[in-house]
């Protein structure tokens, strides 16, 4: 059995999901979306988890242990099933194509951003009304550093905050990208683990993530307002769409499938 696809054959085969994503009802991106949130605050908590006294030993092993869990978010994605506003950026690759029209990129980003927001908010409230970065007050070692993450989230300004939404989303797109070129389980994951470890050991911005650290740490009575989070999160939403929704979508669509296509 064939172990992955070539470029073209993953552009072919990214061009059909996009289209199959673009015609999904109402109701299924929105529970697929909720779970997308849920999943990828999940991976957030683990990666807090893991990392919360490492810091103390050395600050590079911290970010690499936090890194190294991250991406259990997408993989349960990716191989369980659930929608992912990052990655759905990709499906403006079927629009450039013209197999799609606009208004049907517009309808799936915007119920799975949304349906992202409600999932991410469900397991914020979830883990801290368990006690888990509470129990201990918010000086515990866990909610310590999740309100430290997300005080360095709000203070960012706008164009850093762009910048390193564009970077996160090219990572996780070609992740993705790799993921749907990957013919087994065992290398999906591989896919999954090594571009999105390093987008969260390089510091970029993931607005769907970012919607689990910012509100998660409202909830432990972090000094923190919406106007910051909405500051944080409309811009590094932006920079998302910029990176896997226009960058790699009209890379890959001229640079491989439409000279294939010619060619061929």
């Amino acid at each position: 059995m064939k172990r992955f696809l070539s470029p073209f054959e993953t552009a072919i085969e990214t061009s059909k999901k996009c289209v199959f994503k673009s015609n999904m009802k109402f109701i299924e991106i929105l529970l697929l979306g909720m779970l997308g949130g849920f999943f990828i605050s999940l991976g957030a908590h683990g990666s807090i988890v893991i990392s919360q006294t490492l810091g103390n030993i050395d600050e590079g092993l911290m970010k690499f242990a936090s890194a190294s869990i991250f991406p259990v978010g997408l993989m349960l994605i990716v191989i369980a099933g659930g929608e992912l506003f990052t990655s759905n950026n990709m499906i403006s690759f079927s629009f450039i194509e013209k197999k799609i029209k606009f208004r049907n990129v517009m309808k799936n980003w915007i119920i799975v951003y949304f349906s992202n927001y409600i999932g991410a908010l469900l397991f914020a409230f979830a883990i801290v009304y368990s006690g888990m970065y509470t129990n201990s007050g918010v000086n515990n070692s866990a909610g310590e550093l999740l309100v430290g993450i997300a005080t360095k989230k709000v203070n960012l300004n706008l164009y850093e905050l762009v910048i390193r939404g564009i970077l996160c989303n090219i990572v996780v797109v070609m992740s993705v990208w790799m993921a749907t070129a990957a013919q087994d389980v065992v290398s999906k994951i591989s896919a999954c683990w090594f571009p999105i470890m390093l987008f969260v050991l390089s510091g970029f911005e993931h607005s769907v993530a970012n919607m689990f650290y910012l509100h998660a740490a409202q909830l432990i009575n972090a000094d923190i307002t919406f106007t910051q989070v909405f500051s944080n999160l409309i811009p590094v939403t932006i920079g998302n769409i910029i990176g896997g929704g226009v960058i790699v979508p009209f890379i890959f669509y001229f640079a491989i499938y439409r000279p294939y296509c010619k060619n061929n």
